[in-house]
């Protein structure tokens, strides 16, 4: 609430109150919500119950106000900020009792200006001095700032350290906070549910060895073009950038997919930064942004290369295609190239062609800067990735609580779609076994049970929503701060990115790797690709969904097999104690698998870059 000075009937000056949205309850806002209303702050859990009591200063002057703890420090009159940021390891659970009082006056958080727009008055420098205590060391982000030098020269082996496939478990709720609020601190509740896994120390350690040599004189080029959506085609482009290294090969700047279910006419330089991704592989491959002119007597060749191909397929098959070829061209890029058993160098590069030089174009990161602002002004936020779109439903053949008229839609489309190889699937058998996406409504009672409050912003990172508002009816009966890029930024705004897409994934993916909490309903190309990259950031908190437990879970209550809901709460909550994030191994094949299959059955090496790309600091040297 702001007071502005007018001008009354009778020529005096009378002050009125104009109001600006408040924005969601969080603990951050408790004490901000507090300062403006001149409330002293009681915390429950100091063993001398000692009151801490701020007062204004009696000068007139606006930032000629100080505290008794500090006197020393200056600023305009409120709540002291150092002495807001000791107090927030203080807080109890009045947190909660004091957040139900004030749901009804921030159920306007997202008020609109007079023009139209939104009015962002809460800007993120009120939120940070609380969100910094809640986040852990982590690495700086390349989308929405310059990159840091990541690396470091001392550090200990891996695999002494980390020596198998499986999280630890981590702290969370005993009881979930829907039906407790006497057994556990505030900000104990709060570390549960937004304080990042331990990282172990672990940091990005991509530079290449130093018997790494520039690249040697070109033997032909190499021509991509791509296949899929955002992520598979990132992932295909770092594929290539390494196949390019292994056969001496100048790489052509790849053509984005313009055929796939989308439709998108993007070319690399509307979604990534070209001369970035040139000058930054410099030392490592040659890339160019078209084949020069006068080569069109040279020969050519379109060559599908193997699925999942090692080191010794490129270099005995493919790069012998030079004697007698000069431009080869790729016709798909995804998954051409092993998770696992590569040189260190080679599994490097990908590494750096994918979390350095693969960096989004300007405008997609401005926009995304944006969008991470404007959701950190209401405070910590999860980024859910509802991957409930028409597309991804019609591929996994799940129809789960569809009506029969959309069931028949999506089977119409899978049918329709030539490149979908699986045509007649068993919606009931998929879901059972967890390979659909969870519903919003499950999405729903999940974060519930994890304890996720009724005022927690949710970004929802996802294209159209299968059945629009409606389906999301169940979702937003629990969650009131359901947010979007089209709800977050104007039509103007996101003019540019209309009906491509692949950059409004992009922008998805920017909110996404920037949350506080990363959660997908599926285990898609994007949820793999973010998790992977917060992963190397720093091992962000991201919860992995165990959609089998779950949906089984909720299908016990639906039966009526189970009608204390407390138990299925706490059932969940156990089955996520080791999917939040933290430093494991990447995961092999499937047992009992063989050739091909085995292969694709390992975990993805853009999903977990770790043993390859990170490496544990040892603390006791320092930084």
């Amino acid at each position: 609430m702001n007071t502005n000075n007018n001008i009354g009937d009778n020529g005096e000056k009378k002050k009125t109150k104009t109001h600006i949205r408040s924005p969601p309850v969080t603990m951050a806002n408790v004490f901000l919500i507090s300062s403006r209303n001149r409330r002293s702050l009681r915390t429950s859990t100091d063993s001398k119950n000692k009151n801490l009591t701020l007062k204004r200063s009696e000068s007139s002057s606006d930032n000629n106000y100080s505290c008794k703890k500090h006197p020393k420090h200056r600023q305009s009159p409120g709540i002291c900020s150092l002495c807001l940021t000791e107090s927030l390891s203080k807080l109890s659970l009045d947190f909660y009792d004091y957040s139900s009082s004030m749901t009804s006056s921030s159920s306007k958080n997202v008020a609109k200006t007079q023009g139209g727009d939104i009015n962002y008055e809460k800007s993120i420098t009120e939120q940070s001095s609380t969100r910094n205590l809640s986040r852990p060391e982590t690495i700086e982000s390349p989308f929405i700032s310059s990159p840091k030098e990541n690396e470091i020269q001392n550090h200990r082996s891996t695999s002494e350290h980390i020596n198998n496939t499986h999280e630890l478990s981590q702290p969370h709720f005993v009881t979930s906070p829907s039906f407790s609020k006497n057994t556990t601190s505030g900000i104990q509740d709060f570390d549960k549910l937004w304080k990042h896994p331990p990282n172990r120390h672990f940091v990005p350690c991509v530079n290449p060895n130093p018997n790494y040599i520039s690249p040697l004189e070109s033997r032909g080029y190499l021509l991509v073009h791509t296949n899929g959506g955002l992520n598979q085609m990132r992932a295909g482009i770092c594929d290539m950038v390494a196949i390019a290294r292994i056969i001496n090969a100048t790489l052509v700047v790849p053509e984005l997919d313009k055929r796939s279910y989308w439709q998108d006419t993007s070319k690399f330089s509307d979604v990534f930064d070209e001369d970035h991704f040139i000058s930054t592989l410099s030392k490592d491959i040659r890339v160019i942004k078209k084949l020069p002119k006068g080569i069109d007597g040279l020969t050519k060749v379109v060559k599908h290369f193997k699925s999942y191909s090692g080191l010794r397929y490129y270099q005995n098959e493919i790069a012998t295609m030079w004697d007698e070829y000069k431009v080869i061209r790729a016709a798909k890029s995804d998954s051409r190239l092993v998770n696992n058993g590569l040189p260190p160098d080679i599994q490097k590069l990908r590494c750096r062609a994918c979390y350095e030089a693969l960096r989004f174009s300007t405008k997609i990161r401005s926009m995304g800067q944006i969008l991470v602002d404007r959701m950190r002004s209401y405070g910590l936020y999860i980024a859910l990735h509802l991957r409930y779109e028409k597309d991804m439903l019609a591929f996994s053949g799940c129809n789960h609580d569809l009506s029969a008229s959309e069931a028949a839609e999506l089977r119409k489309i899978r049918k329709n779609t030539a490149y979908w190889k699986v045509k007649d699937i068993d919606g009931r058998v998929q879901r059972l076994k967890g390979n659909c996406p969870l519903t919003p409504k499950e999405v729903g009672v999940l974060l519930t049970a994890l304890g996720y409050g009724p005022n927690t912003p949710i970004y929802i990172a996802a294209g159209e929503i299968y059945g629009g508002e409606s389906r999301l009816a169940s979702l937003g009966s629990r969650f009131n701060m359901l947010m979007s890029k089209e709800k977050l930024a104007t039509k103007e705004e996101l003019k540019p990115f209309m009906n491509h897409s692949t950059q409004m994934a992009a922008l998805d993916y920017i909110v996404s790797v920037e949350s506080d909490v990363f959660i997908p309903s599926y285990s898609g190309n994007m949820a793999r690709a973010v998790e992977g990259h917060r992963r190397y950031l720093g091992h962000r908190k991201t919860i992995s969904p165990d959609r089998k437990g779950i949906v089984r879970l909720i299908d016990r209550v639906g039966r009526g097999a189970e009608k204390d809901n407390r138990k299925v709460y706490e059932r969940i909550i156990e089955i996520h104690k080791t999917r939040q994030g933290s430093p494991r191994r990447r995961k092999g094949p499937a047992s009992g698998t063989k050739g091909l299959e085995r292969l694709r059955s390992e975990e993805s090496f853009y999903e977990n870059p770790l043993p390859d790309c990170l490496c544990q600091r040892d603390p006791s040297r320092g930084r």
